[in-house]
């Protein structure tokens, strides 16, 4: 393999490795960096109850070159095909080899997500007295990253799901999501029939996500897409709750 990729790369960029070397450095590059987003979001937790500055922590922190900036920015929690998938591999691993302890340590990051996750949604159901029932919410985005149509294991969809449950009536836009994939994510991960849905009219999709956000009792942005940066959201009306779970 070596002499193959040496055609296009140079040899000293060529790491070679044991088998095992190479199944675990995969898991392990996933397994730190999801540990990094979940690091920074249990701090948000903190800082949110002592009045400190989570953007201020993680420019602080990032600040030491032994630490450095990436993957330092709180928000409502890692998605994507990846990042759980292989951390939990690396939990079965630990425990098959009776690892115990290190797989607790491993899981505890996906545990943190979930926790970051259920904490987002529960600041806007808590912020209606736990009972959604008449409320109007828009769900600003859809995929679990800016820039791709991809929403497997997006924080929105779970986040989501929780606020319908408790009573909500919701509104929907991502820029490259369409319609058809929304309900078909929520037909697979809610447990929810989409025609039960439609007949309770509580879902719908936005084409344009800034038209009358005031008529909305909350906003919540689940996703960085940039569309959402330029938008004066200081017009809001003072009592639109807005959840802004990607800074």
């Amino acid at each position: 393999l070596v002499e193959i990729y040496a055609k296009w790369i140079s040899r000293d960029k060529i790491l070679t490795t044991n088998v095992w070397s190479s199944e675990l450095a995969k898991l392990a590059s996933n397994a730190m960096l999801a540990q990094r987003i979940s690091s920074i979001n249990s701090l948000s937790a903190l800082c949110e109850k002592t009045g400190a500055r989570i953007n201020e922590i993680s420019r602080a922190v990032g600040m030491d070159h032994r630490i450095g900036p990436y993957f330092l920015r709180a928000s409502v929690g890692f998605g994507g095909s990846c990042f759980q998938k292989d951390i939990l591999n690396l939990v079965y691993l630990c425990h098959y080899y009776k690892l115990h302890e290190v797989a607790e340590y491993w899981h505890q990051v996906v545990k943190i997500n979930n926790f970051q996750k259920n904490r987002i949604a529960m600041k806007i159901i808590n912020h209606f007295g736990g009972n959604l029932d008449q409320i109007k919410i828009a769900i600003l985005g859809w995929s679990f990253k800016p820039n791709t149509n991809d929403s497997r294991e997006s924080p929105s969809i779970y986040i989501t799901e929780k606020l319908f449950k408790a009573g909500a009536s919701l509104s929907i836009y991502d820029p490259k999501i369409n319609q058809a994939k929304i309900f078909e994510d929520i037909n697979n991960l809610w447990g929810v029939d989409q025609l039960e849905i439609e007949e309770q009219n509580r879902i719908k999709i936005l084409s344009n996500p800034f038209n009358d956000l005031s008529n909305f009792d909350a906003i919540a942005i689940l996703t960085e897409w940039d569309i959402f940066k330029n938008y004066n959201w200081g017009s809001l009306p003072k009592n639109v709750l807005l959840i802004d779970g990607v800074n």
